[in-house]
């Protein structure tokens, strides 16, 4: 009975290791983790066309820079997304990192879209940077800009 304790406590202590060295590689805090979801939440929420997740994930005071320079609020963006005439079919992430500062977390990446806009094809490449507050134990993206860049 105790070799097989013993054999039981060494197969834990070794599974406890070797998800604390999984998560020290990766790096990312609880919270770190749970805003680059959301980033991905955001993607399939504007491919959908969904405007109520996107509501749950957007401040009321968003700032919103588009890849044009169009500068938004969050109803202006909301109404842009629900646009009849822009059809997203794919928008993924390649990359994204974020740093924690207490309350707030700034992410950037770079991401990929590509869908129909005003009846005619568009693939687009641009880095993004967003800035997320936590209030009352929920994030929300308070200001969002993206840029343009070559594939």
């Amino acid at each position: 009975m105790r070799v097989l304790a013993a054999f039981l406590l060494i197969v834990i202590s070794a599974l406890t290791s070797a998800l604390a060295v999984a998560q020290d590689r990766a790096g990312l805090s609880p919270d770190q983790s749970r805003i680059l979801a959301l980033e991905t939440a955001w993607n399939r929420a504007e491919e959908q066309k969904d405007a109520k997740a996107l509501d749950g994930l957007l401040d009321n005071t968003l700032l919103y820079i588009d890849y044009d320079g169009t500068l938004m609020n969050k109803a202006q963006f909301l109404a842009s997304v629900k646009a009849p005439s822009l059809h997203p079919e794919q928008i993924v992430n390649e990359s994204m990192t974020a740093q924690m500062y207490g309350s707030t977390a700034i992410v950037s990446g770079v991401y990929r879209e590509k869908g129909i806009a005003g009846g005619k094809p568009y693939l687009r490449r641009g880095r993004f940077i967003d800035t997320w507050i936590n209030q009352d134990g929920t994030w929300r993206c308070v200001t969002s800009q993206s840029t343009l860049i070559g594939r």
